[in-house]
């Protein structure tokens, strides 16, 4: 495990829930080319905050990298919709752009 994940896991320790540090956790598990943990870590940042929109849009990324299409598109369109919920128009449209490049 790199430095900069370790001492993410050392902040989640204090602030479990926290959904910045579960994302940027999430980020870190991607680059490093493990999808399942990345996925876990994305999932946790939505349950803890489902408007947390890129967290959705990252998801749909990691599922497409895992060649799991189906996954991502699910993942695109669930942030298509807590994007229109937060009002956030261009997380919306990001999302939106993602989903439409699969076609």
């Amino acid at each position: 495990m790199d430095d900069r994940l370790q001492r993410l896991q050392m902040m989640l320790e204090k602030t479990p829930a926290d959904p910045f540090l579960l994302y940027a956790a999430g980020m870190e598990y991607k680059k490093a080319g493990d999808y399942l943990r990345a996925l876990e870590y994305f999932r946790r940042t939505i349950v803890a905050d489902a408007k947390y929109c890129y967290a959705y849009y990252q998801t749909g990324q990691t599922h497409e990298l895992a060649e799991n299409s189906a996954a991502a598109k699910q993942a695109y369109q669930d942030g298509i919709a807590a994007a229109q919920m937060a009002g956030d128009d261009h997380a919306r449209s990001e999302i939106q752009t993602a989903l439409d490049m699969m076609d």
